[in-house]
């Protein structure tokens, strides 16, 4: 017989532990366990019964569905549960739609090949992305923000690679993160201080940011404990693992590039956009990519370009590029701003700083006097794989004014006082953020860990207005908003106005990001809205990817939905329950909770 391996024995210290306290303690006990991340199951688990655990922690909710007749007959008329098998372990990191070997057949033009190429359905792997050997839980926030377990992302080519630039340094079984960048050697957070001194950051006004090419997205990182929340992206390129080391240490991020098609956010969405060395071509294609950053940059928003060729005069022997090259790039940067009605701020040392302008109209009789080519668009929020042109995105006319964050959580987003959403009213809106008040109060009951900071990094697949994010915000944690490209109403610019980030998403593909880089997952009706669109058993492998070993999964859906689902995640190692609508068994929308089991490559069981 072969030996059990140490995950067998983690498995069997989980078993134990619910025989001890039993099912109705799921969560607290399943909680207690993660936070050891050591496999200190055992030991937990008598401490536990010794000083008697609150079982009681739903007394208005039932764990057993009250339609368990018919989840019961799935066990005893159907056949069992499919089990899929793990991948090869050399599938550890896979990035369905950004894997290298693909990348590399498409065009190195305008960076296509780093843009997302997804596989055919041939080619589609119908296993489970293993976790590498060693993997555990990683550090809360914050001390992730400066420390990441090799483990997880056993990659040190950065170290070598950004040495002297302070980004990353490997020190035993860690990583640490000094908080340095290219452009900003003596730390992220001298660096924002001088951007706040013409930027106002401190007073909520500033609360959304796009970081393009964010590296290991240290500027996110240090901006978190200013109320400000980044999105950052970097494409998957030969430095291994930057946006994943970005997640590891509890950051938002997603794999991506500005490339050839537009960026997968809404118009208007973002305060603050930022280049740091991020080496975009701003001049090149007719200034496409600042047109680009126009577009998801709201009015009154502010453009931080540091690094070349900001005060090039002075740099040009640093950057080992030719004074006549630099000035031409700035020449060019500076005549599409000026296109753009964006107006510089300030330029210090090499860093320079744009504000666009909320003078809509003004703006519009400029840019039509100079003969600039307008996008033709009707819906400046239909934006996934469309391709970028050299046009200018109309500003928004009517959208009202920002809310300085939190205020601006529970205001009635602009968008929505304009009547620019169609189908969601004052009324709806205020109705919908009630509707999800009472939902996160249930799950908090459900699962106790949700106010402990045990998960950083939340995803909500089918965000509708944002309510989820809002009702569960807190500084320990922060929400991936997705909205998918096959909703009934496009609700992202609300999210974004409300202080929280999202992106676009067709669940029928996989997300931008590496395996494991999300504790928490929660859908509401997403398997409803996907029904006959694509394979359900695909959109649950690609969750299975990016969850995180012993993360945690909330899907809200109809009763027949959740049987299905329930059916496919038990041969998936999740452990499951199903739990009655908070208003009684007699609602035919459930909830199912579920866990994913611990376990590693190579290990063929956790039993």
């Amino acid at each position: 017989m072969a030996k059990p391996s140490s995950a067998d024995g983690r498995t069997r210290s989980h078993v134990q532990i619910f025989i001890v306290v039993g099912l109705c303690c799921f969560f607290y006990i399943l909680g207690a366990w993660q936070r050891s991340g050591f496999g200190k199951g055992d030991s937990i688990a008598l401490e536990i019964t010794k000083k008697g655990a609150d079982c009681n922690v739903v007394p208005n909710l039932s764990f057993d569905s009250h339609h368990g007749g018919e989840v019961s007959k799935i066990g005893e008329f159907e056949s069992k549960s499919k089990v899929f098998e793990p991948c090869d372990s050399r599938y550890i990191d896979y990035t369905p739609c950004q894997d290298q070997r693909r990348a590399m057949t498409f065009p190195r033009e305008n960076m296509n090949y780093r843009e997302r190429h997804c596989p055919p359905e041939e080619e589609k792997l119908h296993c489970m992305i293993p976790a590498p050997k060693g993997y555990v839980t990683p550090f809360p926030w914050p001390k992730s923000r400066d420390y990441v377990p090799y483990a997880n992302a056993p990659y040190k080519s950065l170290t070598v690679e950004k040495a002297i630039q302070n980004w990353i340094q490997y020190e035993g079984n860690v990583f640490r993160f000094p908080g340095g960048g290219t452009q900003f050697p003596q730390g992220a957070d001298r660096y924002i201080d001088q951007l706040a001194s013409v930027i106002p950051i401190k007073d909520g006004t500033v609360r959304t940011a796009l970081d393009t090419g964010c590296g290991v997205a240290s500027w996110g990182a240090y901006l978190w404990s200013r109320n400000v929340i980044a999105m950052s992206f970097a494409p998957r390129d030969s430095h291994e693992a930057q946006v994943q080391f970005a997640l590891e240490r509890g950051v938002p991020a997603v794999i991506g590039v500005l490339g050839t098609i537009k960026l997968p956010y809404p118009s208007a969405a973002f305060d603050m956009a930022h280049c740091s060395r991020c080496l975009i071509p701003w001049g090149a294609n007719d200034g496409m990519y600042m047109m680009e950053v126009d577009r998801v940059l709201r009015p009154g928003g502010y453009w931080v370009l540091s690094g070349p060729p900001i005060n090039w005069k002075v740099n040009y022997k640093a950057w080992q590029r030719s004074k006549e090259d630099l000035e031409e790039e700035q020449r060019k940067i500076e005549e599409t701003a000026k296109l753009l009605c964006w107006e510089k701020k300030s330029e210090n040392s090499e860093i320079a700083i744009w504000q666009k302008t909320v003078d809509t109209e003004s703006c519009r009789s400029r840019q039509e006097d100079s003969s600039v080519k307008f996008c033709e668009s009707t819906d400046a929020n239909d934006v996934w794989y469309k391709k970028m042109e050299v046009c200018i995105t109309p500003s928004p006319k009517v959208y009202g004014d920002y809310k300085p964050f939190p205020e601006r959580l529970y205001a009635i987003p602009p968008r929505i006082a304009s009547g620019s959403v169609p189908g969601v009213s004052v009324e709806t809106y205020q109705e919908d953020s009630k509707k999800w008040k009472k939902h996160v109060n249930a799950y908090k009951k459900i699962n106790r860990l949700l106010d402990t900071g045990r998960y950083r990094n939340i995803m909500d697949m089918n965000a509708g207005l944002g309510s989820f994010a809002a009702d569960i915000q807190s500084s320990k944690l922060w929400v991936m908003n997705v909205v998918p490209t096959i909703a009934e109403k496009s609700t992202l610019g609300v999210i974004y106005e409300r202080g929280l980030i999202g992106i676009y998403h067709d669940w029928c593909e996989a997300f931008s990001t590496y395996p494991r880089t999300y504790d928490l997952i929660h859908s509401d009706s997403l398997f409803s809205l996907y029904k006959d669109k694509c394979d359900t058993e695909d959109i649950l492998l690609e969750m299975d990817r990016i969850l995180r070993p012993e993360g945690a999964v909330i899907i809200r859906d109809e009763v027949d939905v959740l049987i299905k689902v329930k059916k496919l995640v038990e041969g998936m190692r999740w452990d499951t329950k199903m739990v009655d609508h908070e208003d009684g068994p007699l609602v035919p929308e459930k909830v199912l909770i579920a866990v994913k089991q611990y376990w590693v490559a190579n290990a063929t069981s956790t039993q």
